[in-house]
Formats: C-alpha cells, sequence, structure tokens
C-alpha cells in the first residue's frame, strides 16, 4: 500500500507543496544554491563586528548577503517588521508567486491559514526593552518595537501583509520552528481544517545567538579558517556555526491543488513530534528514533522505503552522536545522510524548511549533497553511508526524509514523496 492509498483508507486529505521559496546564506534561487552544493562552497565567514563582544569565543557565521527590504514594500507595510519578519515575508511572497496564488483574492477568504516560527523576534527590538530595564528609560521604544519582538511576529506579519484569514499557528520552537511549522501546516490540511496553508521559518543574525552555544561551549572557535567548520560527524568537529534565513512552503489539499492545474513538487506524507522528556540540551537516541518510527508510520512505510535523510547534524558531540546513531539502529548502515548545515551554518528557526526546500528540489532532480568538511569519521558515530567528497548522482528515490531537533528535547521528521 503506498502513502496515498494508506491516506485515503483513513478518510484524510492528501497535502502537497505547490510553492516554495528560500532565502539562505548559499542563495536566495534554487540555481544559485545547487551550484553552492555541488560545487562544496561554504558561506561560513570570521565576524570582525563581533571582535567589539568581550568574551565571545566564536567570530564565525553564515550570514545572507543579498537582502534588504524590498523595493516594492512601501515604510508603512513594513512598520512592524525587523529583519526577521521581513525575509519571512519576501520568502513567501516568493513561494505565493510561485504557487500561481500572489494577488490572488481566494487566499483571502480563511482557507489559506499560516503555520510559521523563529527562535525569537527582532534582537534590536529586544535590546531597546533591554535599555528601558537597564537604564530606567523609554529611549528606542515605540507603537511597533514589541510587534517586532515578539516570537509570533514573522506569522503575523505575513498574514497581514497577505491578508489572510485562516488559523495562524506561531511555532517558536528554536531549531524545530520550521519543521514544526511544515509539519503542522500538513496536520491541518490532511485533517480537513484548511485547503491551504503557508508553512516555514525564518531567523535573523545576532551575535546574542552565537552567544547562546557560546556559553554551552557548543560553537566552533576556528576563528581563523572559517571554511573548515562546521564539521558534522567528522573527530575534528569543535562545535556549531550559526546562520540566517528563511524559507516558506505553500502547501495545498491535493485535490483542491488538482483542480486549479498548480505545480506540485512533492506530497507531504509523513510528520512526527516527540519531546525526550528528560534534558533541556543533551539530546537522546531514544527519543530520536522513535520521532522517526512515528513519521513513518503517519506515512504507513517502511524503513527500507526511505533513500536518504538529511539530517540535523549541527556538528555538536553529543548531538551528532545521538542523531547519526538513531538513524542507524532504525535504518542500517545503507541509508544515505548528509548535513547542509556543513555550507549554511545552523539557521536556527528557518532550518527545518530551507533543508527541505533544498532536500525536495535534490530529490527532484536524483542527485544528493556532501557534507563538507567531512574527512575523519567519529568512530562513536553510526556506521552510516555518510555522503562526502562530491555529491551522489542517479539516485531515484521515491522518498526522502527530513529531521531537526532542538533544545528542550523537541525532535521532528518530515517524509516527502516525489511527485
Amino acid at each position: 500500500m503506498g502513502a496515498a492509498d494508506f491516506l485515503e483508507d483513513r478518510g484524510m486529505k492528501r497535502v502537497v507543496v505547490t510553492g516554495m521559496a528560500g532565502i539562505s546564506p548559499i542563495g536566495s534561487d534554487w540555481d544559485t544554491v545547487a551550484t553552492n552544493l555541488k560545487e562544496m562552497n561554504s558561506a561560513v565567514e570570521y565576524m570582525e563586528e563581533w571582535e567589539k563582544y568581550e568574551g565571545l569565543n566564536t567570530k564565525l557565521a553564515a550570514p545572507v548577503k543579498d537582502f534588504s527590504r524590498p523595493k516594492h514594500y512601501s515604510r508603512k507595510e513594513t512598520r512592524s517588521m525587523g529583519r526577521v519578519a521581513l525575509m519571512a515575508t519576501r520568502a513567501t511572497e516568493l513561494a505565493l508567486e510561485d504557487a500561481g496564488l500572489l494577488e490572488d483574492e481566494s487566499i483571502k477568504d480563511g482557507k489559506m491559514g499560516v503555520s510559521y516560527g523563529s527562535c525569537g523576534g527582532t534582537p534590536d527590538a529586544m535590546k531597546d526593552f533591554g535599555n528601558m530595564l537597564l537604564n530606567n528609560n523609554l529611549d528606542g521604544l515605540n507603537s511597533t518595537s514589541y510587534i517586532k519582538m515578539m516570537s509570533h511576529t514573522a506569522a503575523v506579519n505575513i498574514g497581514v501583509f497577505f491578508g489572510l484569514k485562516g488559523r495562524i499557528i506561531p511555532t517558536a520552537s528554536a531549531c524545530t520552528s520550521g519543521s514544526q511549522g511544515i509539519g503542522y501546516a500538513y496536520e491541518a490540511i490532511k485533517f480537513g481544517r484548511q485547503k491551504l496553508m503557508v508553512a516555514g521559518g525564518a531567523e535573523e543574525l545576532c551575535p546574542s545567538e552565537a552567544a547562546v552555544f557560546d556559553t554551552l561551549f557548543a560553537t566552533s572557535i576556528k576563528n581563523d579558517a572559517p571554511k573548515t567548520t562546521p564539521r558534522p560527524y567528522d573527530a575534528d568537529r569543535d562545535g556549531l556555526v550559526i546562520g540566517e534565513g528563511a524559507g516558506t512552503f505553500i502547501l495545498e489539499e491535493y485535490e483542491h491543488a488538482k483542480a486549479r492545474g498548480a505545480h506540485i513538487y512533492a506530497e507531504v506524507v509523513g510528520f512526527a513530534c516527540n519531546s525526550d522528556g528528560r534534558h533541556v540540551t543533551q539530546p537522546h537516541k531514544e527519543t530520536m528514533r522513535i520521532v522517526m518510527e512515528m513519521a513513518l508510520e503517519d506515512a504507513g512505510l517502511k524503513p527500507s522505503d526511505i533513500g536518504y535523510v538529511n539530517a540535523h547534524g549541527t556538528s555538536t558531540e553529543h548531538g551528532d552522536i545521538a542523531e547519526s546513531t538513531a538513524t542507524e539502529e532504525l535504518f542500517g548502515n545503507q541509508i544515505l545522510l548528509s548535513s547542509l548545515k556543513s555550507y549554511t551554518g545552523h539557521t536556527l528557526g528557518a532550518c527545518g524548511v530551507l533543508e527541505a526546500w533544498m532536500t525536495i528540489n535534490m530529490q527532484r532532480e536524483n542527485w544528493y549533497a556532501p557534507t563538507i568538511n567531512l574527512d575523519n569519521i567519529d568512530e562513536r558515530c553510526g556506521n552510516i553511508d555518510y555522503i562526502r567528497g562530491g555529491i551522489r548522482e542517479g539516485l531515484d528515490f521515491s522518498y526522502v526524509m527530513s529531521n531537526n531537533f532542538a533544545f528542550g528535547g523537541i525532535n521532528t521528521s518530515l517524509i516527502f514523496k516525489k511527485m
């Protein structure tokens, strides 16, 4: 029984991807991203401006170089947006255009909702509130400061900008914000609550986010050799590098998409989310394996049906070992796996959707990118087929999986079917 028959047997709706867009450190269109993946080009660089932060060990990040407020966005339209909401809105505009739904009045009648996340709002707005608490004055604060700062700023600004009146599902769950955005949008359509959903996640670069991981001794400090890090699954890894970006999917009920003649990129056939329930920062192999099993069950698939796993792969010791050994236990040692964070750094709230965007495009083109900087596999990691040294071509996989894991022990797994 295929995934479609499995859903129909249970009286549920099929969910397809009809629009996609990303703004990432390695490009904001698929052709540029694909070139950088194939040429194994890292976006990580030394951040000279971070030298002023005394005690911050890492000076590395992967910024988006080519993004600013689009010229056709008025100041009035964007006064409630910081960079994170601006990137999310622009990615959504591009995805709606890709789906043939931009300026379509039908998306404004309540059939389209928003499921979108980020770790938090714009840091500059948070700084203004901090100034109030530290210096006892309101300098810098105005009527939109909170709107820029709030954790659901991306979801709300998207809804207002495009006039969307369906359900709003903000997903502020650290590194699973983007994958939960996709997963909860999928469930909203699957169970008949919405016909269409904007889904995804965003994050803007800030040294405060680097400091979060720096205080945990989890950041890379190869400041004099930025292109050699991060190194997921490598014995010589020394930590993660943060990045930024935004990504948006347009998810749609299959029959609705078919009736309007929409182009379909992939079908979302499985999603699962669970919690370790034991530690806020230490990943847990057993629940990582269970979330993947749950996604397979949701899709009506066996482990052998999955051809490729896009890994969370942060380049932290505990995370790499737990994730890779959980993957080996479930799929065996033949499964193909790679981490795209080796190119983009850890884009936090955006990683779940940016990595899914890249995974679906690779699936459609029958090739998969390697993990760069993986020279010496840590013997404590799982015995699996880590793609390295160059792309793998000619691989026609019907099903691929994309996994993300976050602080608090939040685990997610998504499965996409080739269409």
